[in-house]
């Protein structure tokens, strides 16, 4: 299998101005992934650092009591939380540890599919070349200068770290009784009703009423019909396209 059929097909490079990536799945569904920068990834970073520092405090507290046999349960914990806390959360959590899901970020592979273990474990393995010679100064400048603001571990992983898009709530209808349309809507007059039913929270009675009686004609409603009737009308039959019958 030829790696054009293997993987989604990105598009040029993004501008200088421009974060966002537009690729195509291979069953040809667009994707828009927009690369997490420097400042979001190192907050939230922090963020996991912090979480990590008060659970070893809180375990270090804990096992003293035990004695050498406590100590040996700390560098234990201490081991599983440095190199597997990030791993974890990735795998099992989409993509997102505790710092990542508060700045509103995940990780996924090159082609937008979740990311997996051997490429969790392998960006976070690298992060001790990141971290050279300190306050993560390799990782920060390959960050600034990759066009997709890419680390070492994110290259060697085949991994990126996107804004996670929060999902649009769906408009509330209006209520209404459901109705059938007099006549079959061509798909942009099923929109124009639909659109009009959901943007009427966004405005005035007076200009509700006002639309109402410019789509009845089309709908062939008596022409004679009250502005609030027809608002009614339509929004009867927009809960009729929304399969509210």
């Amino acid at each position: 299998m030829s790696s054009s059929q293997a993987w989604p097909r990105i598009a040029a490079q993004p501008a200088p101005l421009d974060t966002r990536i537009r690729m195509e799945t291979p069953e040809g569904i667009d994707l828009l992934l927009r690369p997490a920068g420097l400042l979001s990834r190192s907050l939230a970073f922090s963020i996991d650092l912090l979480i990590r520092g008060a659970l070893l405090v809180g375990l270090l507290y804990m096992f003293q009591a035990l004695g050498e046999f406590g100590t040996g349960l700390f560098l234990l914990a201490l081991f599983l939380i440095n190199w597997w806390y990030m791993v974890l959360f990735e795998v099992l959590n989409q993509g997102r540890s505790p710092g990542k899901q508060i700045m509103g970020l995940r990780v996924v592979h090159d082609d937008g599919t979740p990311v997996g273990w051997s490429a969790s474990l392998l960006r976070n393995l690298l992060r001790f070349i990141d971290m050279l010679p300190f306050g993560y100064s390799v990782g920060a400048f390959t960050c600034l200068q990759h066009p997709m603001f890419k680390r070492l571990g994110d290259l060697a992983a085949g991994t990126l770290v996107i804004y996670r898009d929060s999902l649009t709530e769906r408009p509330v209808l209006p209520e209404a009784q459901p109705v059938v349309a007099p006549l079959v809507l061509t798909l942009e007059e099923q929109r124009a009703v639909l659109a009009f039913a959901e943007r009427q929270q966004t405005i005035s009675p007076a200009r509700a009423q006002e639309l109402a009686t410019i789509l009845i004609a089309p709908l062939q409603l008596p022409a004679h019909t009250a502005p609030q009737h027809a608002v009614d009308q339509l929004n009867g039959i927009a809960r009729g396209l929304a399969g509210s019958i």
